[in-house]
């Protein structure tokens, strides 16, 4: 029997919702100084204010999955959105650091739960044939959000200040809530597993290999992206005496090249493309930009079109990934399970990748030995792709079909 048509508008609200709860992410950096000025915050605990996201999905990715996939995916949804609506609203009002941080990790939460039990949906929105596009969608949540809010939040908090940007990003989630409350309110509920623990749920995701390896890619990619492009500006500044404004303005640009890469990334799987060759053919490219981009000898323009084309080369490994969780899993009602344990690895890749860089950078006296730390993350995410061939030709694991 043929699988029910994709309902695009609905998939397309489901990005629409990641986007918005990715917003929490970028408004931070843009109301650091005000946030330092107004509330006292140490230099501490601004970190912590742009870092603890990374925290809660190192720690509760996992188990916040399980607990989707045992309470139910829209359910868990809705109840992110919320959470994520009424920390920010609540951070709106807050009068002192430890409140603000307390919120940001409510806001944390929600975010995590969105991200996690989000795909689960998508799975059972999309046709199977559409799955790696619709997936394809999913993954510009992350660079979307981030990239559209540091662009949009300087002239909101112009405008309203940055308790107005809170109050406006609270109102946009909480209003993300109503719309997916009444759009997904007919959709056929999931089976569960009411006999299995959470802590049997992810013992379970735990052993099968696929999540790990899934996980495990997501990691070298991030810690990998992140290193480049998180210092971009900075090395922009440093090597090629370019002023802040456009060191931030080309950064902004190489972040949002990722954007295309997403697309382009559920686009090739879906007309058939090896899951295994995309992740190890990615990281390839990415090794090759990074050496490149930290040789001597380059000329400006040369060095950032490579940052441009790694960025959007990059872009098709979170596609594949995400769109592989629900294939991966070990059945179809772990695949929260399974995208929290992918999600921990993406956001363990985010905090170590970075330092990695830096303190390597910081001994060196420059940036000349960087490659080191990227090579390595590139060399181990090859050797996970090509661990996930020979599990995919194991199990004879099916690929989109390309359509007639």
């Amino acid at each position: 029997m043929a699988s029910p048509p994709t309902r695009w508008p609905l998939v397309l609200l489901l990005v629409g919702a990641g986007i918005a709860v990715a917003f929490q992410i970028g408004k931070a950096p843009a109301a650091l100084s005000l946030l330092r000025g107004e509330l006292a915050l140490t230099l501490t605990q601004a970190a912590w204010v742009i870092s603890i996201f990374n925290l809660v999905g190192i720690v509760s990715g996992m188990a916040l999955g399980a607990l989707a996939d045992r309470l139910g995916h829209r359910r868990m949804v809705l109840a992110g959105l919320a959470i994520v609506a009424a920390a920010s609203a609540v951070g709106a009002w807050v009068p002192s650091a430890g409140w603000l941080l307390a919120t940001r990790f409510g806001e944390g939460v929600g975010f995590m739960i969105v991200v996690v039990a989000t795909p689960a949906l998508i799975a059972r929105t999309a046709a199977a044939g559409d799955l790696p596009l619709a997936f394809g969608f999913w993954s510009t949540y992350m660079p979307a959000g981030t990239a559209v809010m540091m662009a949009i939040a300087p002239l909101l908090i112009a405008g309203a200040g940055w308790r107005g940007l809170w109050l406006a990003n609270a109102l946009l989630v909480g209003g993300f809530a109503v719309l997916l409350a009444v759009a997904t309110r007919r959709l056929p509920v999931a089976s569960r597993m009411p006999h299995a623990s959470a802590a049997q749920d992810m013992l379970a995701t735990l052993r099968a290999p696929g999540p790990r390896l899934l996980a495990l890619s997501f990691a070298t990619y991030t810690g990998h992206y992140l290193a480049v492009l998180g210092f971009l500006p900075i090395f922009l500044i440093e090597r090629d005496g370019l002023n802040p404004g456009m060191a931030a303005l080309l950064g902004g640009i190489a972040v949002a090249m990722n954007i295309p890469g997403n697309l382009l990334g559920g686009w090739i799987v879906q007309r058939g493309a090896r899951r295994w060759a995309v992740i190890a053919g990615v990281n390839m490219t990415m090794a090759i930009c990074s050496l490149l981009i930290y040789a001597g000898g380059l000329a400006l323009p040369l060095r950032y079109a490579l940052c441009v084309l790694l960025s959007f080369v990059g872009g098709m490994l979170p596609a594949v990934v995400l769109a592989a969780g629900p294939v991966l899993a070990p059945s179809p009602r772990h695949v929260a399970t399974t995208n929290g344990l992918i999600m921990q690895g993406s956001n363990l890749g985010q905090v170590i990748g970075p330092p990695a860089i830096a303190a390597l950078a910081a001994r060196a006296g420059d940036w000349t030995w960087s490659p080191l730390v990227l090579g390595t993350a590139a060399g181990l995410g090859i050797l996970l792709a090509l661990r996930l061939r020979e599990l995919e030709n194991r199990a004879s694991l099916p690929q989109a079909a390309p359509p007639n």
